[in-house]
């Protein structure tokens, strides 16, 4: 079994039914991106992501956000020593291989900003001096669309930082029933066992790259976002990293399905979790209840699908 295989077998014995919010982290953690998950409390996210450091033996950091937090608090600070009248950088949580920005948009828009230069350089910079990330680092942000007050919407600019936006959604009554009897004794993350190393991923990232991608569904992802940024509904669509998200996924959706070419329904079951955090509404759109998605949809009915092989 790959290495992808067993992260996800451990993953599914930590949240049940989720299959598809699996695979679907499974191939932002292949892409080199990272993930964004949108729900009520109590649905896993936190738990997704512990199980996910824990199945990787990576360095794991989570982080809650809080309108009191200072950027600092995430990226570290410069400490001075009076004897020798010197300063030294004392990492903050940011540096680890996984990272949980639990309910990210409590966060001052000054805080949330510290995360762009990381999530997108692999760095950051304090005082003056470029501190480098390790070469895995994945970011997990959870956020809880119910509430109102007391968050801060995350700009554009962060949000297009990441890949994809995914929900878990409720469990069936079945699954519920299940996830009580996992839990009887012990929650069956404390059992959870490393299966694959970060350099394992690191390897498998690259054999991503070398998936090979027809010019046709370049063309056909390139496709559906400029469809974004047309479309009636939206003041702005998806940017160019949108497209370069689609196509990189699809080389680790093949990767993940065990083939050595991007098939173009993979681009278009991508399409929803990577362009939905990235479509700005209309006012008047938003009012009458449209959703992303919805739009989404209707571009993919209208895009025209390239045969492939």
């Amino acid at each position: 079994m790959t290495p992808i295989g067993r992260l996800l077998d451990n993953l599914r014995r930590v949240i049940v039914g989720k299959e598809e919010a699996l695979r679907l982290t499974a191939l932002a953690l292949l892409a080199d991106g990272h993930l964004l998950i949108e729900d009520v409390p109590g649905l896993g996210k936190t738990m997704l992501a512990r199980a996910l450091a824990r199945s990787l033996d990576a360095d794991f950091k989570r982080v809650q956000f809080t309108p009191d937090l200072l950027p600092a608090d995430l990226t570290g600070t410069s400490v001075f020593h009076p004897r020798d009248q010197s300063f030294e950088f004392r990492q903050g949580p940011i540096f680890c291989h996984v990272l949980l920005a639990d309910e990210i948009n409590r966060a001052t828009p000054r805080t949330q900003s510290a995360l762009l230069e990381a999530m997108e350089e692999r760095q950051v910079s304090v005082d003056g001096t470029t501190h480098p990330l390790p070469e895995m680092f994945f970011v997990i942000a959870t956020q809880n669309p119910l509430e109102q007050r007391g968050v801060y919407q995350l700009p554009e600019a962060q949000l297009d930082r990441f890949l994809m936006k995914i929900s878990l959604g409720h469990p069936t009554a079945s699954e519920e029933i299940e996830i009580l009897d996992a839990q009887r004794m012990r929650h069956p993350i404390e059992s959870v066992e490393p299966v694959c190393s970060v350099a394992e991923i690191a390897e498998a990232r690259e054999q991503v790259r070398k998936i090979h991608v027809e010019r046709e569904i370049s063309e056909y992802a390139v496709r559906i976002v400029q469809a974004t940024r047309r479309h009636p509904e939206c003041l702005a669509g998806g940017s160019p990293r949108a497209s370069l998200a689609l196509v990189r996924l699809g080389q680790a959706h093949a990767l993940l399905t065990e083939r050595d070419f991007v098939l173009p329904d993979a681009i278009k079951v991508l399409a929803k979790p990577v362009l939905r955090h990235r479509l700005i509404l209309r006012p008047q759109a938003r009012i009458s209840g449209l959703e992303p998605d919805q739009v989404i949809d209707e571009i993919l009915e209208t895009v025209d699908v390239p045969l492939g092989r």
